[in-house]
């Protein structure tokens, strides 16, 4: 995929077409009018210049960026792009002309599709004469910052338009879900009446805007309540998608009158007035209830998952938990209670199904974020927590070694994928978890963690089967480690990769420091280790700790074609590449005679640049989990893998009980911080 048209330069469509500019696509921005395409470009251009002077991105960037979009009014323009995204007003006639045009210019293999929020996916489609080279693609505001993408296939949409789809997404760093071509699709389903219901407290006189704001602040862990959301974005907006949802759902979605007569008064909702306190908790009952009730609907009617419903919320809404997580936050009994209070005013309303019956089991939800699939011969292991950077925790781990379990164990599987959704593959560990111990006095839990975590990496390291890691995106700290476990990593070319915790208070806890070293060499280890250095994927394939590169669009292709060469007996393990000069020059700076100098800070005052940019970095990190990753890798290197990693859990609880881990843990993603070296 290189070339990609957008139809609509509004406020959706300029946005669409900056964040695929962005991400290295040529774009073609359509609309009719050359005032339409002058504003939609001027639109571009102001949100770059924000993220120049907000420093996201350099001046140069930005005219990079600019270059790749081509401002146009002929619908012609598009002719020869593999995706066409339609994005114009919310009319469902308009769109089907825009799309009976599309079908007649566009090259054959041309992809289009639609960014609709409100009509059926299907029947768009039928204004072309290509329903199987057609779906829809449901961007969320401000497409150029949020991550979320509803993928929405039609019904006779084809499973290649829906990996060209996922494909798109992966390019323009998009998370997505796929949904069931359903009214309001996943998120809309539970986001727009749970702004009604609120519309609906006022009405009965239950509590007053600023109430209903605070508590659903309070109660998602948002910065902006219903009310302020609706002005933000439009009240008719949430009423039009109300009164859809109505129209195709039954009465349960009918917009309240509150809000109809909020939108004839064509005001925004006044949000003045005194919080009252001890009405919070009723309104609480009544949004999770609505919110329960239209999520367990969604399964009900197969439209969406669990994890596809929980990252919908937490990526697209922002919301601190997902419906599901909610609800096993509560108790599955106090969430059929309150969807069975809601429901009592509605007779006609039935009680979703799926519902009923966990609150029959009386236990919580079973929320996957690792699954096992095969794929032919192919076994993909895929880790799903986008919102968190796909970042491990105690239950990731347990199912990532329950899926490599059964991956492991299905004969008809000859190779296994480690693979990821969203913007990265794995960015390191859950660091409120170890805060957490730290604060409690738990250090034990810290241990425990790394220790199944090395079970975990090792039985992935030990399996007789080809394991690959599949990189797209960030691999971090315990990201990284886990993906040196597999026998082999294929990465894209945006990837990157590398190990921050020294810049954090501790070291690599789940095999950094030995897998590396008899990857690289115990002298470029410590180097990465020491500086923390992020590698651009071409780094990481040129010193060795990556094996291969293709584009998000080939990656699966090479892979296939990997395991089809490769043998059982063939050794696993990747080879040691001859190194270029400059880390040829790197490697010799941190050889044994040298460490010391390093961890001492001799050489921040040196006339060499690269010896001085490498000290200053070096200055900043913490040095006690310095000096701990120098011992550990010393000793490791000497021992068998497995010995090596029994060095480096020895010295976890220690490094875990400095001052120095608690101020890194604390600050992470802050600059210069200062250590005290205790």
């Amino acid at each position: 995929m290189k070339k990609v048209a957008i139809v609509g330069a509004g406020n959706m469509g300029s946005g669409i077409v900056q964040k695929t500019a962005q991400e290295g696509l040529s774009v073609v921005m359509i609309d009719v009018g050359k005032k339409n395409v002058e504003l939609g470009m001027s639109r571009i251009r102001s949100s770059l210049q924000e993220a120049v002077e907000r420093n996201i991105l350099e001046p140069g960037r930005a005219e990079q960026i600019m270059r790749r979009i081509h401002g146009t009014t002929d619908l012609s323009d598009a002719k020869d792009c593999d995706l066409v995204i339609e994005s114009v007003f919310e009319n469902i006639q308009l769109k089907k002309d825009v799309f009976e045009e599309l079908d007649a210019v566009c090259d054959e293999k041309t992809v289009l599709a639609t960014n609709t929020s409100s009509f059926s996916v299907s029947e768009i489609a039928k204004a072309t004469k290509r329903r199987d080279r057609f779906i829809g693609l449901h961007f969320f505001y401000h497409p150029a910052k949020n991550r979320l993408l509803e993928i929405i296939p039609g019904v006779l949409t084809s499973s290649e338009t829906i990996s060209v789809a996922k494909t798109y997404s992966k390019l323009a760093g998009k998370t997505d879900i796929l949904v069931k071509d359903s009214p309001g699709f996943a998120v809309n389903r539970f986001f727009v009446p749970w702004a009604n219901e609120a519309t609906r407290l006022l009405e009965e006189g239950v509590a007053n805007i600023p109430t209903i704001e605070k508590a659903a602040m309070d109660l998602l862990g948002i910065g902006m309540g219903p009310f302020r959301l609706m002005n933000a974005t439009g009240v008719p907006i949430t009423y039009h998608a109300q009164t859809t949802l109505y129209e195709n759902l039954g009465v349960f979605y009918r917009p309240s009158e509150r809000l109809k007569t909020q939108v004839e008064s064509e005001q925004p909702w006044p949000l003045e007035g005194e919080v009252e306190e001890d009405k919070i908790g009723i309104v609480w009952d009544r949004l999770l209830g609505v919110i329960f009730f239209t999520a367990t609907s969604l399964l009900d009617e197969r439209v969406t998952d669990i994890i596809g419903a929980d990252v919908g919320a937490k990526v697209g809404l922002r919301w601190k938990k997902g419906p599901f997580e909610m609800i096993n936050q509560v108790g599955i009994s106090k969430a059929h209670t309150l969807v069975e209070n809601l429901l009592s005013s509605w007779q006609d309303v039935e009680f979703p199904e799926v519902l009923l019956d966990q609150s029959t089991k009386r236990k919580p939800w079973d929320i996957r974020y690792v699954g096992y699939s095969r794929d032919g011969e192919l076994g993909r292991i895929t880790i799903s927590r986008p919102d968190t950077l796909n970042a491990l925790n105690q239950e990731v781990l347990r199912q990532l070694d329950d899926a490599f379990e059964e991956a492991e164990s299905d004969p008809r599987t000859k190779a296994i994928i480690l693979e990821a959704t969203g913007k990265a593959f794995v960015a390191g560990a859950d660091v409120k978890f170890f805060v957490d111990c730290i604060l409690e006095n738990r250090l034990f839990d810290s241990y425990n963690f790394a220790s199944y975590g090395h079970d975990v990496m090792n039985r992935i390291d030990d399996c007789r089967k080809l394991v690959i890691a599949k990189v797209e995106g960030l691999a971090l700290g315990s990201g990284f480690e886990l993906a040196l476990a597999a026998d082999m990593i294929f990465a894209t070319p945006k990837s990157a990769m590398g190990f921050p915790e020294t810049g954090i208070g501790i070291y690599p806890g789940l095999g950094g420091t030995q897998r590396t070293s008899r990857i690289v060499g115990k002298e470029l280890a410590k180097y990465l280790v020491f500086t923390g250095r992020m590698l651009s994927a071409e780094e990481a394939r040129t010193i060795g700790l990556v094996d291969y590169i293709a584009d998000p669009n080939e990656i699966d292709r090479k892979i296939h074609a990997m395991v089809d060469l490769w043998e059982s007996s063939s050794r696993k393990g990747r080879g040691s590449p001859d190194l270029p000069e400059d880390w040829e020059r790197i490697k010799g700076l941190f050889a044994d005679e040298h460490i010391e100098d390093w961890l001492n800070g001799k050489y921040l005052e040196e006339d060499d640049p690269l010896v001085a940019k490498i000290a200053k970095t070096v200055a900043r990190k913490a040095p006690l989990a310095l000096k701990y990753a120098n011992q550990i890798m010393d000793r490791g290197y000497k021992k068998t893998l497995k010995e090596g990693l029994k060095e480096e859990l020895a010295y976890l609880n220690e490094v875990f009980s400095t001052k120095d881990a608690f101020i890194g843990l604390t600050n992470v993603g802050k600059r210069d911080i200062k250590y005290e070296g205790k």
